[in-house]
């Protein structure tokens, strides 16, 4: 690695020839067609090393149905279309029309209630393939917090290149996609401190890093001001004339802007209104008696018209064949176009070659479920650490929670007169464990979700090497706070100080806590904040209340009770507890001449625990940790298909309407 910087050096000076005017033309706005064919030399490291095929995507008689209240609704009726590589297409229509809808069809993002027929270079699209050419850039800037625009390109390009080059050809080409991109005097800015323009060009970065022949964009402009909205467009129609299929939705365009886009697609109601190059758009317009002034904006015409007008989607529809016509500047280098890069046939047969090396390979990612787990596990403990606020809230928290119990409960672990208030004390730290592991998740992993759908779905990684990160990533912080926790209450609580006995108290608390972060995490999951912030006490309650059933007359706890008490995770927590604390004790100090539960042998017999076993509570809780866990995968695994939360919603109607 010490001869990274002079190799890294040797081939930036050949392969950013052109970088300055690049970066010059992004970040100043000075775009011209020649500098934009200068631009189109760029990324040469990227192109050459990260090879992948150019691709066509064809689609005919696409349909889309949503499931309502009504019945069903169609979204897209039989649309059809083609996007070619080397192409910026925009598809442009008024809100409702299905831009976002037909662009995650095309993405594979939506495939439930899907029809109709979508090829890649003239075959049948396998998935399996297409998710490894393709990327798909949201429309929130979802980044990672905490980290820097250097360190999160270089996990990036760690986790979706993996060792198909080595660290040092990645490193000329993290610094290659910055150069170009205009984030390079930024890469040791954290992402949380980039602006609107700065956030989009990293998530546009980011998916550059395994060079997608295809790349998808939803609304990419949203929440930009006019000079970042066209530094975005002017990169992309840049990365697109290097062989890239870029596709992105825009709300509405200005003049200048839409004279950027080689290929235009508009939709309204569901049709496909036009197909074909941006400047044969007004002439279309004029054939059907829509005639757009010399000083309008083409976009906003088109989209005033389509609004306006209750015939213009149907005769625009009917004109194009709902985009099986397209109309095309034929052979045409002005305006800063390339002609094709390949012909059909050749386009074809690369993509053959490149699916047939994929198949004979059959990796689903780009590394191993083991170095992806490494390179997450790397990721959070970082983040983690350098979360100081969050570290300091929970420090304090543990601390006062700590010293608050031990002060109420001073010094009372030997006490024969009160060994009712002891055991009030057991129950005390397992409320402790209880709601503050599982409430961490439920506030703040529904946020963590949006990352992960993208990250996800752009296959960065497998679901499972994520998980099981995720999973060992907070035992440090837990063990290590839980056990101060412990340590300051058990002491001025006044227990006895036996080791073997703190141990095993030490045990079943932290188990606790790590079994309810597994149902945290069930429920942040599956729900929303704020959904979850009322489920999580609410399923808490019931399991608490079952918990401390039976207390005074424990002997004669009813069977069907006994029942319900072992599905409560918190009774094998509490009966632990108390083991640990009680079980083969000498009797307590009794200043009283009597004192009723001097042995605790019988405060272990009125509250049930007499006749449990310390081992088979660790173990139960060990079975409602691994349940709690798989659940929640598998609840997280559900909850990232895209058609998750419509399909929810929508049996909840049927059911609350048939009642």
């Amino acid at each position: 690695m010490s001869n990274v910087p002079l190799v890294r050096r040797a081939i930036v000076g050949a392969s950013l020839a052109h970088a300055p005017v690049d970066i010059q033309l992004v970040q100043e706005d000075q775009w011209t067609p020649a500098a934009l064919e200068r631009a189109g030399s760029t990324l040469k490291a990227l192109n050459r090393m990260a090879k992948r095929p150019p691709v066509h995507i064809q689609f005919e008689d696409v349909c889309y149905t949503v499931a309502s209240k009504k019945g069903e609704r169609r979204i897209l009726h039989s649309v059809s279309g083609e996007f070619r590589s080397g192409e910026l297409t925009c598809i442009l229509g008024p809100s409702g029309a299905g831009k976002s809808t037909l662009l995650n069809i095309l993405a594979g993002y939506t495939s439930n209630g899907v029809n109709g027929r979508i090829s890649v270079n003239g075959q049948a699209r396998d998935m399996r393939v297409f998710k490894k050419l393709s990327s798909y850039i949201m429309q929130d800037d979802l980044l990672q917090p905490r980290l820097t625009v250097a360190e999160s390109m270089k996990i990036a390009a760690d986790l979706k290149v993996g060792k198909e080059l080595c660290d040092a050809e990645k490193e000329l080409i993290v610094e290659e996609i910055l150069q170009t991109i205009g984030l390079w005097q930024h890469r040791d800015s954290m992402s949380q401190h980039l602006s609107g323009g700065q956030s989009k060009r990293l998530s546009v970065a980011l998916e550059l890093v395994n060079n997608p022949p295809i790349m998808f964009l939803d609304e990419p402009t949203t929440g930009l001001d006019v000079v970042s909205i066209r530094q975005l467009v002017v990169l992309l129609r840049l990365l697109s004339r290097q062989g890239r299929t870029i596709i992105c939705t825009v709300h509405q365009p200005s003049a200048s802007l839409f004279t950027l886009f080689d290929r235009v697609y508009v939709l309204s109601r569901g049709l496909c209104c036009y197909q074909g190059a941006s400047p044969l758009l007004v002439p279309f317009l004029t054939e059907i008696g829509h005639i757009c002034p010399i000083t309008h904006n083409p976009a906003d015409f088109v989209l005033e018209t389509l609004v306006s007008t209750t015939e213009a989607p149907a005769q625009m529809s009917e004109l194009c064949q709902n985009g099986k016509l397209c109309r095309d500047l034929d052979k045409l280098t002005s305006r800063g176009r390339k002609p094709v890069l390949h012909s059909d046939e050749s386009i074809q047969r690369i993509f053959v070659e490149h699916v047939a090396k994929e198949q004979l390979l059959r990796m689903e990612f780009a590394t191993t479920f083991l170095s992806q787990f490494w390179i997450l596990l790397k990721r959070m403990m970082l983040q983690t650490k350098r979360n100081s606020t969050a570290l300091w809230i929970q420090l304090i928290h543990h601390v006062l929670a700590a010293v608050l119990l031990g002060g109420i409960f001073y010094q009372i672990g030997n006490d024969g007169t009160t060994p009712i208030a002891n055991f009030k004390f057991c129950i005390s730290c397992l409320v402790f464990f209880m709601y503050t592991y599982v409430m961490i998740p439920v506030l703040l992993f529904p946020m963590e979700m949006r990352m992960l759908r993208r990250e996800y779905f752009n296959r960065w990684y497998s679901l499972k090497a994520y998980y099981a990160a995720l999973t060992i990533s907070s035992v440090p912080l837990m063990m290590s706070l839980g056990m101060l926790f412990i340590v300051i209450s058990y002491v001025m609580s006044g227990q006895l100080m036996e080791l073997e006995r703190f141990v095993l108290f030490s045990i079943v608390g932290l188990l606790t806590g790590f079994c309810s972060e597994g149902l945290g995490l069930l429920v942040g999951s599956t729900f929303s904040v704020t959904n979850g912030s009322i489920l999580g006490p609410a399923t808490l309650a019931p399991l608490l209340a079952l918990c401390c059933y039976g207390m005074g007359f424990g002997k004669f706890i009813e069977p069907f009770m006994k029942i319900l008490m072992s599905l409560s995770y918190l009774r094998y927590a509490l009966s632990g507890l108390c083991l640990a604390i009680y079980n083969k004790r000498p009797l307590m100090e009794c200043d009283d001449i009597f004192c009723v539960y001097s042995d605790p042998k019988l405060l272990l017999r009125d509250v049930g625990i007499m006749n449990d076993n310390y081992i088979i509570q660790i173990i139960a809780l060990l079975i409602f940790t691994a349940i709690h866990r798989i659940t929640a995968y598998f609840a997280l695994r559900y909850r990232l298909t895209s058609e998750f939360t419509s399909k929810f919603m929508t049996y909840i109607s049927k059911f609350l309407k048939h009642r």
